[in-house]
């Protein structure tokens, strides 16, 4: 079997993305033989051994995705050092019949739609700078905006020194005031939320209701469904290259 570097087999394991295997590695964590890893070693995964934190890593038989509404007040990672519910616990309280990973965050206080799968090179192509799939956000704010505040919203902006990629901003009429939807082609750290407490704004709530043309559709709190295989290709198409 031809060499890969070990960041690219835990994240085709569907372990750690390819950014947290370099620091899963730089701790010590993830050993080749029983010989700590080091950043862009590569391996011969047919004749050789990894192991991650104890335990052996395989490239799973079978690529697995689903669609899952994530409930408010779950944190979005594996384990949580404060004790909090975290994303492992809904998981596991869903009934999914196989070990996943989320693609991607979403906050303590935010909620809806979350990918999940054991495919690594998806996740590393959909959590990627450069994805084009974009992501459609219901955020209800508070005081009710102005016309021109969401010209504002819509404008180019600077957060925590980084220029973001325009945004577009749209609001409702009919329904609640205040609600508006929001279309993100990235990611940033609470973008979102960001955003609006930089206008003034509180965010009262925040729902992610679609990723490139998935929609999260009549799915409840901690329910889930199986990606159509079209589903899937539709979805990697959108996502572009991502990272070589």
């Amino acid at each position: 079997m031809e060499e890969i570097r070990i960041q690219k087999f835990l994240s085709e394991a569907g372990i750690l993305s390819r950014r947290k295997a370099e620091e899963e590695i730089s701790a010590g964590r993830v050993l080749v033989d029983g010989v700590p890893a080091t950043t862009g070693q590569k391996i011969d995964p047919a004749t050789q051994t990894v192991t991650y934190k104890g335990k052996l890593v395989e490239k799973p038989d079978r690529l697995r995705y689903f669609m899952f509404y994530k409930p408010r007040g779950v944190v979005c990672t594996m384990s949580d050092e404060k004790g909090r519910r975290c994303i492992a616990d809904v998981i596991r309280e869903s009934g999914l019949p196989v070990a996943v990973l989320p693609i991607g965050r979403l906050d303590l206080d935010s909620e809806g739609l979350l990918l999940l799968t054991n495919d690594g090179e998806c996740i590393n192509r959909l959590t990627h700078p450069s994805t084009s799939a974009a992501k459609i956000y219901m955020v209800k704010v508070s005081p009710e905006p102005s016309g021109a505040q969401v010209r504002t919203l819509r404008s180019p902006m600077v957060l925590d020194g980084y220029k973001i990629r325009p945004v577009e901003v749209e609001t409702l009429p009919g329904f609640d005031a205040g609600l508006l939807r929001f279309t993100l082609h990235e990611g940033r750290n609470r973008q979102i939320r960001k955003m609006c407490e930089s206008c003034g704004y509180k965010v009262i709530f925040l729902k992610r209701v679609a990723v490139g043309s998935l929609k999260l559709g009549e799915l409840k709190a901690g329910q889930y469904r199986k990606l159509t295989q079209p589903e899937v290709d539709m979805l990697m198409k959108e996502a572009g290259d991502g990272e070589k």
